[in-house]
């Protein structure tokens, strides 16, 4: 450097020397043209040096930035550790091809930035609701408070160990998300949940650039996700969007079921329900209205055991079906459901006497906890277990037009609606002590005695098939001998009562697996061993017979003790009983001294509640005391923890939130959601709608406790607004919150 400096200043003193000198001669009068050229020169050495100076100038400066190179960390994305900076610098080529990917991706979420003012969610040309506006204005006041927590009401107990238990919880369920979980296979017939009828009826309108996402989760890593599945940058909720709401234009109308009914178009009644479950290909974002008779609050618990509104249901059907049948009377604006009437001649709790007296090992409430009646007509038959302590589902056929599922709902009586026919029910294997068949007029026949192996699938071991009929078909009696022997059943009970008049059989399912080898015809086949029992969502029927359970892994191994010692009691395939016994007692904690004393809810007023996430049936056993029943809803993509649940005593079913669940409207007094809406971020691609399903299966004057973190809150407090919901509580610490809401009458 030193040397290079002598010879430029050597340099340059002689070129000042020499235009020193023609400056002299210039003063001489030599003429005009003399000068011009000794003026040019000047000019042209005065560049010439001023271009060597600056090029030399320059080459220093690009020498000192790439030295300083080794003490610039390269920017790295939030979500990643800073690395060795020294590393970073050894990789210049890398660094300029991320560089241009980050400068791309800046300008493709600057213009999904810009477009967020033209989102808008709408159903119709109704004026939109404004209550997201007057939270925008309230925004600033309450951004100093977020942190810190909101007033609790009196007798709420603060959650001290949710937060550590969900974010454990949340970290597993991340790992499971988006695929399937614990073999749980979903559209494995081939037919995907997205494939039914294009619900025309207002949707989620989004004006963000469909390529411009897309380039983004490219960008990101590839998007892995499909159909219903879709990753969603930044919040769940968008906290700026405005909602306006309008009315289901439906065939089925006040009653839409929208994964089976069909949702529009013309025909005949018959064509009224799919065959199968199909959902539209975009969820409903509209209101099921209410029925045209007006709706009233319903009668309470214990008394909705004798009557209900008629006009809550208001059924085509159910006019001509109540003239038809004793057990239901129409009086007044009640039906009424007399004491000493049922479908079993001779009254229901005979009926159930006699099935004691043939299979002394029925013991009703002890051994007998949990069962499924199959069909749902007469009521009445789970009404009289209930007062044994047992829980009796019912479950409503598709193609059930009287909606007595909906009657059994609205008496305060557990009950769902599926389709009964190519696949599984959405219940684990081996979990159901009896089943009830009692003139539900399945034709079990059909489909290659599929259905049958359906029930063999759900019947616990050792459990009971309970078929009772008034019209014996010698064709369908002799199907059934040889089709139930095949499967190895055994028949204790065949005989016809003679106050009832009804026929009576009581199959048992074996318990152990020695005697599917002493079949001589191998007819049905025993499934292969990756034939996962407990696949039930979307799963098509089998045609082949599945093993006793046999290892002490297994669940179904063994027979669980007597209620309530069921409760309490855990058998040995439960890996983590400690773990168990801590959820129990935490949502113990909770329900006691939240729940049921803190935060204004009316529990007389509450019978039908359903826990949206459950995990070990925790929030149901902490219920156990109150005169209310929970259907345990656990998701697909969770751990599958439902074959816990029914062997503690309580009942539930498989469901995905991104589509809508198998019941009427205003099934439900309460929704309990914990952290659900977080685990369904990456799930669903239109959130909005779980909420829209919320509104549909809740009554007007019912309650929905989601507990959430305060991101995910905050914009579903004003969804929820927006849809006429009056806040109750709210409670938030440490990012993690509470929000208690109650559903009114409004329709728009």
């Amino acid at each position: 450097m030193c040397s290079s400096a002598y010879l430029l200043h050597r340099t340059l003193s002689v070129r000042v020397m020499a235009i020193a000198r023609l400056a002299r001669h210039a003063k001489r009068p030599y003429g005009l043209c003399a000068k011009v050229t000794a003026v040019a020169i000047m000019g042209l050495c005065f560049i010439f040096v001023w271009s060597m100076f600056s090029s030399s100038s320059s080459s220093s400066s690009v020498t000192i930035q790439r030295e300083s190179f080794d003490d610039i960390a390269q920017p790295v994305p939030a979500n990643n550790r800073v690395s060795n900076s020294k590393t970073q610098s050894k990789k210049k080529e890398p660094e300029k091809h991320e560089s241009s990917r980050e400068d791309q991706k800046v300008k493709v979420e600057s213009n999904l930035e810009s477009k967020k003012d033209e989102k808008k969610i709408n159903g119709s040309a109704y004026p939109s609701m404004n209550e997201h506006e007057s939270r925008e204005k309230g925004k600033k006041e309450s951004s100093n408070k977020k942190d810190s927590a909101r007033k609790l009401p009196n007798g709420v107990a603060k959650d001290s160990n949710s937060q550590e238990e969900s974010e454990s919880e949340e970290s597993v369920k991340e790992e499971e998300e988006g695929g399937v979980v614990d073999g749980r296979e979903e559209a494995t017939d081939g037919q995907s949940e997205g494939n039914g009828e294009v619900e025309g009826e207002g949707g989620l309108i989004e004006t963000i650039d469909q390529e411009a996402t897309e380039k983004v989760e490219d960008e990101s890593g590839g998007s892995k996700s499909a159909g219903k599945r879709g990753k969603i940058r930044g919040p769940l909720f968008d906290p700026i969007a405005h909602y306006s709401w309008r009315l289901c234009s439906t065939r089925s109308k006040h009653n839409y079921i929208p994964c089976i009914d069909i949702g529009s178009g013309t025909g005949r009644l018959q064509s009224y329900r799919h065959t199968e479950r199909s959902c539209p290909r975009t969820p409903p974002m509209c209101l099921v209205p209410l029925p045209h008779e007006g709706y009233g609050f319903p009668v309470l618990w214990p008394e909705s055991k004798l009557k209900i509104l008629y006009k809550n249901l208001a059924h085509p059907k159910l006019d001509a079906f109540i003239k038809k049948n004793s057990w239901l009377v129409q009086s007044g604006k009640y039906i009424t459901f007399p004491q000493n009437q049922s479908e079993f001649k001779g009254g229901v709790q005979h009926y159930l006497e006699s099935i004691e007296a043939m299979v002394p090992d029925i013991e009703w409430g002890k051994n007998i906890r949990v069962v499924l009646d199959m069909g749902c007509a007469d009521s009445s038959f789970g009404a009289s277990l209930l007062d044994k302590d047992v829980l009796t589902l019912s479950l409503g056929l598709k193609d059930d037009l009287v909606d007595l599922a909906q009657v059994a709902l609205e008496r305060g009586f557990p009950a769902i609606v599926s389709p009964f026919g190519t696949r599984r029910l959405p219940f684990p294997s081996g979990v159901f002590d009896a089943i009830h068949c009692g003139e539900c007029n399945i034709p079990w026949h059909s489909h290659g005695d599929k259905l049958l192996l359906e029930m063999n699938r759900i019947l616990r071991p050792g459990g009971y098939f309970i078929l009772s009929t008034k019209h014996d078909n010698v064709e369908e009696e002799e199907a059934m001998i040889t089709f139930t022997a095949s499967i190895c059943w055994n028949i204790l009970a065949h005989t016809t009562d003679e106050v009832s008049e009804v026929g009576v059989k009581i199959y048992q399912k074996p318990e152990s697996n020695d005697i599917y080898e002493l079949r001589r015809k191998k007819n049905p086949p025993l499934c292969k061993e990756n034939e996962n029992p407990d696949a039930a969502w979307y799963a098509p029927m089998k045609s082949c017979l599945h093993t006793i359970p046999s290892s002490i892994e297994q669940h179904g191994t063994d027979w669980p003790e007597e209620w309530p010692k069921r409760l309490e009691t855990y058998p040995d395939w439960i890996n983590d009983k400690e773990k168990l016994i801590s959820d129990t007692n935490h949502w113990k904690a909770i329900v006691e001294k939240s729940y049921l004393t803190g935060i204004g809810i009316d529990w007389s007023n509450i019978r039908n509640v359903m826990d949206m996430k459950a995990i070990n049936g925790g929030f149901a056993a902490a219920l156990s005391q109150q005169k209310v029943w929970v259907m345990n809803v656990v998701p697909v993509h969770a751990p599958d923890t439902l074959p816990i649940i029914y062997e503690r005593g309580f009942f539930g079913v498989y469901h995905d939130w991104c589509e809508s669940f198998g019941t009427y409207p205003r099934s439900y007094d309460l929704l309990h959601a914990d952290h659900l809406f977080s685990r369904l971020k990456n799930r669903c691609k239109h959130p909005v709608s779980i909420v829209v399903e919320m509104d549909r299966i809740l009554r007007p004057g019912g309650w929905a406790i989601i507990r959430e973190k305060v991101e995910i809150l905050d914009p579903l407090e004003g969804i929820l607004k927006s849809l006429h919901w009056e806040i109750r509580m709210t409670y938030a610490q440490d990012k993690e919150g509470i929000l208690c809401a109650q559903k009114t009458m409004w329709r728009p």
